[in-house]
């Protein structure tokens, strides 16, 4: 079987299942796999141990942008690190998810992780989940999905997942997160959320994981003349 050196670029909402699915078709397809949102969450949990970002949440920018010229986030064995620490755990935490999207707004923030991406995504055989991946990062990507949910879906299997690590949520509070990330994302002047024109559109409320594989795998039949 010959699979192209393509991209595919991820977006959609907050807790739709974008990095786990995107994992599990780089793993069937034997691609690599780049979380984008983690970057951004690296860089929020840089901004905030330096006491960049107030608890009103105002940002430090000119700090900020001065600090991004030494930090060294990336991807490594075990997944997301600053220098040489995984940051993986704490980047993970509700603390860091209310502070990311008004960080991921910030200009200067985006083109310090669109240049990181590009640089893991030259070679095709990618795929990268985010807010703007089809959009802005890769907007020649050969295919793109934009994924969604109800939000009391999302919000249950944002909750769930924050229970399994040994927190101790409020699903309300969990809720309103992300509808209030959802809107930062979706009206910031800077490569908003949106759904790119040539994306197909994969509505998870009501599937589950082997069913998206085999949704995308009608996808990259279809496209590419993939067979399995």
């Amino acid at each position: 079987m010959k699979i192209p050196d393509i991209i595919i670029a991820i977006d959609g909402y907050s807790s739709t299942g974008k990095s786990t699915f995107a994992k599990l078709i780089a793993k069937h397809f034997g691609f690599t796999y780049l979380d984008s949102g983690a970057l951004y969450r690296a860089v929020t949990l840089f901004a905030m141990e330096s006491g960049w970002i107030s608890a009103d949440k105002k940002i430090n920018l000119a700090a900020l942008e001065k600090g991004l010229a030494g930090l060294d986030a990336h991807f490594g064995e075990g997944g997301t690190y600053i220098g040489t620490r995984c940051v993986e755990k704490e980047i993970r935490t509700l603390e860091v998810s209310g502070n990311v999207s008004p960080v991921a707004a910030i200009p200067f923030v985006r083109a310090y992780v669109d240049a990181r991406l590009h640089a893991f995504g030259e070679q095709g055989r990618v795929v990268m989940d985010g807010r703007d991946i089809g959009t802005a990062v890769f907007p020649d990507a050969q295919l793109k999905i934009f994924m969604t949910a109800r939000d009391d879906v999302r919000a249950r299997r944002r909750y769930d997942e924050m229970v399994m690590k040994g927190e101790q949520p409020v699903l309300e509070d969990v809720l309103k997160n992300l509808k209030e990330r959802d809107y930062i994302d979706s009206h910031r002047e800077t490569n908003p959320l949106r759904q790119a024109e040539d994306a197909f559109v994969l509505d998870n409320s009501e599937m589950e994981l082997h069913e998206e594989v085999c949704w995308v795998q009608g996808l990259m039949q279809g496209r590419f003349g993939i067979l399995e």
